[in-house]
């Protein structure tokens, strides 16, 4: 309760009912960084800036999520078609990497 004072007076006020509170979510929400370090050890589809997609097992990353991918199978898209080029180890930067997706892999879409 609110406490008021005039004049020497205290007067006890009765406080406006609370506002409704938002509700807690019983679905897990994860930091970006915490996501990628779940993947640490999983295999993950990298799709980089240009023509180029990798599938590989993430072994690092760092706060710029430069990463480390080894057994990787590079993408190439041109317009003879796709190119695989097989990798034992990569290590990526951070900057071209457009979007990433655990466990997932180019060869693998669902129709």
């Amino acid at each position: 309760p609110w406490l008021l004072v005039a004049q020497g007076v205290q007067c006890v006020t009765a406080r406006a009912p609370p506002a409704a509170m938002a509700t807690v979510s019983a679905t897990p929400s994860y930091l970006p960084m915490a996501l990628v370090d779940k993947c640490i050890g999983s295999r993950i589809w990298v799709v980089m800036k240009g023509d180029k997609e990798l599938v590989g097992t993430l072994r690092g990353f760092d706060d710029f999520v430069n990463m480390v991918l080894d057994d990787v199978s590079e993408y190439t898209f041109t317009a003879a078609g796709k190119q695989v080029t097989k990798l034992d180890t990569i290590l990526l930067n951070g900057n071209n990497i457009t979007m990433m997706v655990p466990g997932g892999d180019p060869d693998n879409k669902e129709e």
